[in-house]
């Protein structure tokens, strides 16, 4: 079902533009390379095991939990699919 100007198929192609765009921002922010023995921000140890489970880790556990609710706080908004970008 077309509406207005969009072609059939429009709104599902702008779901997946959408995923596409969330799953490639989130493969660009997994770390990689070699662990650190201790934290790039505080210092501390980070544990093996750690370590072992994320390839790449580059912070202890408080410092990345700060980080993701930083993150969180500050993004989510999708301005593609915002009705104000849509009468601009």
């Amino acid at each position: 079902m077309a509406s207005g100007w969009a072609n059939d198929g429009a709104v599902q192609e702008q779901i997946d533009s959408s995923i596409e765009d969330a799953i490639a921002r989130a493969r660009s922010q997994l770390p990689t390379g070699e662990s650190l023995t201790h934290c790039e921000e505080c210092a501390a140890s980070i544990p093996l095991a750690r370590r072992e489970a994320i390839k790449g880790v580059r912070l202890c556990v408080a410092c990345q939990s700060e980080l993701d609710k930083q993150q969180k706080a500050g993004g989510g908004y999708n301005r593609r699919g915002s009705k104000d970008s849509q009468l601009r």
